[in-house]
């Protein structure tokens, strides 16, 4: 009984350090985290709250992992609402986002400057942090399978390689030439998305951003698929 009750308490405290990381996180960024700051947020002294997480680095791990779950978890559902591969990438693509737009602090910690000092652990990291792409991967792999992709062509050495490696990696089919397409179109996401989220397109530019966006996914999409 005082097992579980110690088990429940541990979990809460973890939940609500997480919680005051991710509004520290909006507020001072990932380069200001502090358990100082968070402990006195608390109302407790900092020893308590390094019984749960015991460093900075730590809590950016936490919130890393976290943040990558969260966005996996809203490309997911946006993927299961539709059937065709083309039209599942579409919409996991205007998922990503939407999740950056409502979450900027977040994709910041997915997608934007190192943070100074941490190196992120990659037998927690790695997994949490390719499970977008790698959902995005398999479905250009159906799409691939069916037919439904153009023949792009292989870029030659020394990329080829590289780029089989990744498909090996992820347990494709998908040749070199439609690797290295399918890169194209994660970096027209990520780059579209953080364009917008850091505030690069200019408070006058673009004043339709999501119909922008979906328009550079449209001209990627097609590049990709024949149909």
């Amino acid at each position: 009984m005082a097992t579980g009750k110690r088990a429940e308490n541990r979990a809460a405290m973890t939940a609500r350090i997480r919680e005051l990381g991710r509004e520290h996180l909006s507020t001072h960024g990932a380069a200001g985290l502090s358990l100082r700051a968070i402990a006195r947020d608390m109302g407790v002294v900092s020893s308590a709250v390094y019984r749960y997480v015991p460093s900075r680095d730590d809590l950016l791990t936490l919130l890393l992992v976290e943040a990558y779950n969260d966005l996996g978890d809203a490309v997911d559902r946006a993927m299961a609402a539709s059937t065709p591969p083309r039209q599942q990438v579409h919409d996991a693509a205007l998922a990503m986002r939407q999740w950056a737009v409502d979450d900027p602090a977040r994709w910041a910690l997915l997608y934007g400057s190192p943070v100074p000092g941490y190196d992120a652990p990659a037998e927690q990291t790695v997994g949490p942090g390719t499970r977008v792409v790698g959902a995005l991967l398999r479905r250009l792999d159906a799409a691939h399978r069916a037919g439904a992709l153009r023949e792009l062509p292989d870029p030659g050495a020394p990329l080829d390689g590289d780029l089989s490696a990744v498909a090996t990696e992820f347990g494709l089919t998908l040749p070199p030439g439609a690797v290295h397409g399918a890169t194209m179109l994660w970096s027209t996401i990520v780059g579209a998305v953080s364009l917008e989220v850091f505030g690069q397109l200019g408070p006058d530019s673009f004043p339709h951003r999501e119909e922008f966006f979906d328009g550079q996914v449209e001209l990627a999409l097609d590049a990709l698929f024949s149909a």
